[in-house]
């Protein structure tokens, strides 16, 4: 294998098979439902989503009183909204 052939095989078949699929990727789509962009109305009804409907409403306890003294952080777990 002389150096061409090894350039072509490892260098230009590889870039020209991800210059293909970046291509595809970039495409626009005639068909198919238009996107929802944010700041249009939503004109569907709210939909709940239950991984177990016939679980609904059942066993539910009702909420108590938070026992924890003033000041006191009442959250548990640690998500939060910075890194």
């Amino acid at each position: 294998m002389n150096v061409v052939e090894t350039i072509v095989v490892f260098a230009v078949i590889p870039l020209a098979i991800y210059g293909l699929a970046g291509l595809l990727t970039l495409r626009r789509r005639s068909g198919g439902a238009p996107r929802r962009r944010s700041g249009q109305a939503w004109d569907y009804p709210a939909m709940w989503w239950s991984a177990n409907p016939e679980g609904v409403g059942a066993g539910h306890h009702a909420a108590t009183e938070n026992s924890a003294p003033e000041g006191a952080p009442t959250a548990a777990g640690g998500a939060r909204g910075n890194w």
